[in-house]
């Protein structure tokens, strides 16, 4: 009997301590998300109540009524996404191996933000990037030959709700590139460092101009600005960076090394991105709507539940599927794994 209970105990026991974990996933996530996809398929209103009709027509009209804003949902996370990579990353590698002793002093500041609300970090991008802000002063001080516009505004435009974005999220996207980097072994480095010694190879130059025109580009096709601009720009800062700053055992071993934090970072950054609503609502104007306002504005505004409803469940399976093909394109099952090189 003493044997029969210790390996029944045995074998209850993960269960009875998956058990927290799986109740409130069951009460808080697939209940919620049971009940807005029978949202979905109902009709009705709010004042004479819903009925499970089975009718699909929610899911109909997303293709012709929100396609933009489903599109500026996309175009904005990603490029919010690879803007707070490219700032992070080396924040991230400055602070795991140059940091010494100040280390926790920066990741202070890095998380610092956080104790101010979400709101008020936003609307303090309407100052900064306000017609009366400092930026727009700067920008007409040292413009000595008057060609730009004095009605030049960052207001209500692609750039400020991407800059916006990039402000709130970047926290999410450091915090895992640290912590993967500084579980990374030094002597690794070191050794990659004595088998790769050098720069990249000569056609790091090729590549990080290529690469930096292509970023470039995507961005200023972002925000609506000049793309031929933008992707010169980025074929030259690529050029450098490429050619001076990017070293072969950098590539070999300390970034495949990084890569569970890459995919971290970049689920964190990406997933809130697309749904967020408050950026484009506060900085941005109609034409910059994405599919969150029109969440937000058919759950609380219009009381048109199912179509809420249908955009919201068709939001959540967009983001598992590139998850999950984003997962296996990066090869990282495993947040806490490595990474065959």
């Amino acid at each position: 009997m003493s044997r029969t209970s210790h390996l029944l105990r045995r074998f209850l026991t993960p269960y009875l301590l998956l058990a927290p974990g799986l109740l409130w996933l069951i009460v808080f996530f697939i209940f919620p998300t049971v009940q807005m996809f029978l949202y979905s398929v109902s009709t009705g209103s709010v004042d004479f109540g819903y009925r499970l009709t089975w009718s699909f027509a929610a899911f109909t009209q997303i293709p012709q009524e929100f396609s933009r804003q489903f599109a500026n949902s996309i175009l904005y996370g990603t490029l919010a996404t690879i803007l707070t990579f490219l700032i992070s990353y080396p924040l991230a590698y400055f602070i795991a191996f140059r940091g010494g002793r100040y280390k926790n002093v920066i990741l202070f500041l890095v998380i610092a933000p956080f104790f101010t609300s979400f709101l008020i970090r936003t609307i303090s991008w309407q100052i900064i990037l306000g017609d009366n802000g400092p930026v727009i002063g700067l920008i007409h001080t040292v413009d000595v030959f008057h060609q730009v516009p004095q009605n030049f505004t960052f207001m209500g435009e692609p750039i400020a709700v991407v800059s916006g974005l990039v402000y709130n999220f970047l926290p999410f996207m450091t915090l895992p590139l640290y912590v993967a980097l500084e579980r990374i072994d030094l002597r690794l480095i070191e050794a990659a460092q004595d088998l790769y010694a050098g720069p990249w190879r000569p056609r790091g130059w090729i590549y990080g101009a290529l690469g930096g025109a292509a970023l470039g580009g995507l961005v200023g096709f972002g925000i609506s600005w000049s793309v031929p601009a933008f992707a010169a720009a980025g074929a030259v800062l690529g050029t450098l960076i490429g050619g001076f700053f990017v070293s072969e055992s950098f590539l070999r071993v300390t970034f495949p090394l990084s890569l569970p934090g890459v995919f971290a970072g970049s689920l964190l950054t990406f997933i809130p991105a697309l749904g967020d609503y408050v950026n484009a609502t506060l900085l941005g104007s109609p034409k910059t709507q994405m599919i969150g306002n029109v969440i937000q504005a058919r759950f609380l505004e219009s009381n048109d539940y199912p179509t809420a409803s249908a955009l919201s469940f068709v939001l959540m399976v967009g983001i598992i599927i590139a998850v999950m093909a984003y997962a296996r394109v990066l090869g990282t099952e495993d947040l806490s794994g490595g990474v065959t090189i």
